[in-house]
């Protein structure tokens, strides 16, 4: 059976990218994270990462055994905030900012689980599109798509939101890419990145809604409106969507986790943010990039 401390050492490589990174996250020398590596490999027998001259890249099953891990990784965190509330129960309110998309098809759903785990910490989720400001405390941590770079705050990045494009497998013209069109955002966010990505796709097709969130995205392209640039933890397992892989260049977004330097270690905080990262780990399509 696999070490514990071997497949946390695993993870530091495969989150950071290089062994060095590895041994400066775990704050240890290298040839500890080369060993551990090596062990669980062994013990495994298996290849779990490709060791180039400036970097570590993982194989496919180096990829798989991640989600294992990361799930583990969560599994013992879970048991480390069950010890932790057993001898100091958790207390207070936490405000927790994040985009709309993964607020209404990611967190909400897990509130009852965290209810359930923190019976006395009153989470207040906020759907929020724009940055908040974490200095103001308008709220104690933040979820967000674009890596936050305001004074005292720390980051950490979660996972990877990858992009596609989808449309109902009944769409009229699914097999006529010339007669696309498309579903966008409103000019309020057209400087989303994801905007620019769409509609450079589009190009001189035409553009047949402008809507505000992802979730009014995907309901208009179940409706069979059009072709929908939707998160592909949204899109692929929605049956009645399929996916257009045709000469569509890819395109992702990061998800970071924000919290002011002077709360990252308050007991509440911490359980949200510990809470937040598992959420993320454990689905499958919002990988670590």
């Amino acid at each position: 059976m696999a070490d514990w401390e071997d497949i946390r050492h695993f993870l530091a490589v495969a989150q950071s990218g290089t062994l060095s990174g590895a041994a400066r996250s775990l704050r240890v020398d290298h040839a500890t994270v080369s060993r551990r590596l090596a062990a669980l490999e062994a013990a495994l027998d298996v290849r779990l990462v490709d060791r180039l001259p400036r970097s570590c890249r993982l194989t496919a099953i180096g990829r798989q055994v991640l989600e294992q891990a990361l799930a583990m990784e969560a599994g013992a965190h879970g048991i480390a905030r069950l010890a932790k509330a057993a001898h100091a129960p958790l207390v207070g309110r936490v405000g927790l900012s994040a985009p709309p998309v993964l607020v209404t098809h990611v967190l909400a759903g897990q509130l009852t689980r965290f209810r359930a785990a923190y019976p006395d910490i009153r989470l207040s989720l906020s759907a929020e599109a724009q940055q908040v400001s974490l200095s103001r405390r308008e709220a104690d941590v933040a979820l967000r798509l674009v890596r936050p770079n305001e004074a005292g705050s720390v980051t950490r990045k979660l996972g990877t939101m990858a992009f596609g494009l989808y449309a109902h497998r009944a769409y009229a013209h699914l097999d006529a890419p010339e007669k696309w069109q498309f579903i966008a955002y409103d000019q309020h966010f057209a400087d989303m990145p994801q905007q620019s990505w769409l509609l450079g796709i589009a190009g001189e097709r035409p553009v047949v809604c402008e809507l505000t969130h992802s979730s009014e995205h995907l309901i208009a392209a179940r409706a069979g409106v059009g072709v929908a640039g939707l998160p592909c933890f949204l899109g692929e397992p929605d049956r009645d969507l399929v996916r257009i892989r045709k000469d569509v260049p890819p395109f992702a977004r990061d998800i970071w986790l924000a919290v002011h330097r002077d709360l990252r270690k308050a007991p509440a905080v911490r359980a949200v943010m510990d809470f937040v990262a598992g959420v993320i780990a454990e689905n499958r399509d919002l990988s670590i990039g």
